[in-house]
């Protein structure tokens, strides 16, 4: 904007003075950021219009206000990345690919004071690098941006980012880092980084400092949990050895892990990369005992920690008694999703073909089913099942588990299937379909539910709430809030290459598929108490108990069609055994089909719930 036009315009608004010098930059050829319309270059200036003309992405010559930009609209420094990356477009190409720290680092010179937010960085970046390069670029750029001494990384990414005048080695950015900090969660990652660190470069730095701040929080702070103490400990006695001292610290690793019954818990939070660790340092510990104990562990393991329970056994010898108990604990209905879903995805290695040989079975379909239903019945909101995901995109999963069923197992299995909770309606026919595939009679499953043959479903009070207020989440908010997301997507441009408009629009797709299931579930509902139920036959609403062929008892209370919690007995009267059971009397005997064989059950007793 030239002088004249300028001046005419401070003319016509003279409360514009002020910001004159805002207004002198907004000048033809000029890079700026516009908060709603994003990156653009002012081309011209309409005189007689008093409008800039901006060519924003997707918007040419866009008319503009020159008052209306002052609040919302930046004129960008020639050395700005965005300006850089329209007229050095090679060069900064050159930086993504080869040298990120020096990226970042040119990136800050152009700021005042060499300074600026994560938030405000990283915005500039994803723009820079391409939204759908970024998260996996800047995952792997942080680590050569953190080991450059010139640069100074935030902790969290309401701070700043700043270039250093003078470059500081890596030692003394942690060295500053953990002195500057209270927290001891914080002193114990950053007493990790300098071990590291120290270690890798051999410089000789004075740790006994560091080594008792961090002694003296494993042993006092109340800021720490069983977990991040004991993880504590580990970085002090590390730290310790790299410092060449001899001093006892208590409490010991082994100290913290001496009661047993602390495991599972301790487990449940620990480090990835220290869960080996934790496995030998329980053998250490509890020589005699070790076995059971990981055992247990394995039980109620959760993601890597199951591979390393189960690698840990196989190594100390115990790959026998690993089979025996997974077989076991199939045949009890006791194996968790974590524990099914690895043996799902290791059922081709060589590793274990031993070990899981048997286990692949049409019963350990069952198994799946049964955790998936488990889990999403009692999820609090919709949420990512991997078991149900794994089933759905290894294509040869279910063909494997059917490899030994006869058609009525199949059968059995399929209608498993139909009425499980963890599936969306497309994902189950998709799912049939490999039935059918294998055994074709089962086409008469989809036959009927294209008829509208569905039954009403006798549920819970509880779990009916439960369903609803999914739904009500998913009406009130989830759908509302991806609405205003969708319209905040479109007005970035294009979208033929917008990927927020594209995942926004896939998640209105998900959740309008939620929203039908959960209405279809909630239309066939009946709420019942159960207090209909007598004692003379089994229905929902009793407990029911059984005996097997051995003469061994176990009480179960049969509940409604969403009701199930494994570990009280509570099971619903659609699972498979309980529609065996469904109408029978004291000492009837029924037959359950699992995988192959035929389990045989006598009822011995039959009580009303009492809620």
């Amino acid at each position: 904007m030239n002088s004249e036009a300028l001046s005419a315009l401070i003319a016509k608004n003279p409360s514009l003075k002020g910001s004159k010098a805002k207004l002198e930059l907004m000048e033809p050829g000029s890079y700026v950021i516009h908060r709603s319309w994003g990156f653009g270059q002012i081309k011209s200036y309409d005189d007689s219009a008093q409008r800039l003309l901006i060519d924003f992405k997707g918007k040419k010559a866009h008319p503009m206000d020159p008052a209306f930009c002052l609040n919302t609209m930046e004129v960008l420094p020639a050395k700005h990345l965005l300006v850089r990356k329209e007229t050095e477009p090679k060069k900064i190409a050159e930086l993504i690919a080869d040298d990120p720290a020096q990226l970042v680092a040119e990136a800050l010179e152009a700021y005042p004071n060499h300074a600026t937010s994560a938030i405000d960085l990283e915005i500039t970046l994803t723009q820079v690098v391409g939204e759908d390069k970024y998260k996996k670029w800047w995952s792997a750029a942080k680590k050569s941006i953190g080991k450059d001494p010139r640069i100074s990384m935030p902790e969290k990414k309401t701070e700043l980012f700043v270039l250093r005048e003078t470059p500081v080695s890596a030692e003394d950015e942690i060295l500053e880092q953990f002195h500057s900090t209270r927290s001891a969660r914080r002193r114990i990652a950053l007493a990790e980084e300098l071990v590291a660190t120290v270690a890798k470069k051999e410089i000789k730095t004075d740790l006994l400092a560091v080594l008792k701040t961090v002694a003296d929080g494993v042993k006092d702070s109340n800021q720490l949990d069983a977990s991040e103490r004991l993880y504590g400990a580990s970085v002090r006695d590390d730290l310790a050895k790299l410092a060449g001292s001899d001093e006892v610290f208590e409490p010991s690793q082994a100290a913290l892990i001496a009661n047993a019954r602390d495991l599972p818990a301790i487990a449940e939070k620990i480090p990835v990369h220290f869960q080996s660790t934790f496995l030998e340092l329980v053998k250490a510990t509890h020589p005699v005992e070790s076995r059971d104990l990981v055992f247990t562990l394995l039980k109620t393991s959760q993601g890597k920690f199951t591979t390393e329970c189960i690698n840990f056994l196989i190594e100390d010898g115990h790959a026998d008694e690993l089979a025996a108990a997974l077989k076991r604990w199939q045949t009890e209905q006791n194996l968790r999703a974590p524990v099914l879903l690895w043996i799902v995805k290791n059922r081709h290695s060589k590793k274990f073909a031993k070990l899981l040989n048997d286990l692949i079975t049409p019963r350990l379909l069952g198994a799946v089913f049964f955790a998936i239903d488990y889990e999403a019945l009692q999820a609090s909101s919709a949420r990512r099942i991997p078991l149900a995901d794994i089933l759905s995109e290894d294509t040869d999963l279910i063909a494997d588990l059917l490899s030994t069923a006869d058609p009525e197992t199949a059968r059995d299995l399929a209608n498993t299937l139909m009425l499980n909770q963890g599936f969306e309606e497309l994902t189950k026919k998709s799912l049939l379909a490999r039935f059918i595939k294998i055994f074709p009679k089962i086409q008469s499953l989809v036959a009927a539910d294209a008829e509208g043959k569905e039954e009403q479903l006798l549920v819970s009070k509880a779990s009916f709430e439960r369903k609803r207020e999914e739904y009500e989440i998913i009406v009130s908010k989830k759908i509302p809030e991806n609405s205003k997301a969708i319209a905040t997507a479109r007005e970035h441009g294009d979208l033929k290459e917008n990927s927020e408009y594209k995942m926004a629009k896939q998640d209105q797709q998900v959740l309008m598929a939620q929203k039908t299931n959960l209405e279809k579930d909630l239309g066939r509902a009946r709420i019942s108490d159960f207090k209909e139920a007598t004692t003379e036959q089994v229905s929902a609403g009793i407990v029911v108990t059984i005996k097997d062929e051995s003469g061994k008892s176990t009480r179960y209370t049969i509940l409604g069609a969403w009701d199930g919690d494994p570990d009280a007995n509570i099971i619903s009267y659609k699972t498979a055994l309980g529609v065996a059971l469904m109408g029978k009397k004291v000492g009837d005997t029924v037959k359950v089909k699992t995988g192959a064989s035929d389990e045989s059950y006598t009822v011995a007793g039959i009580e009303l719930y009492k809620a």
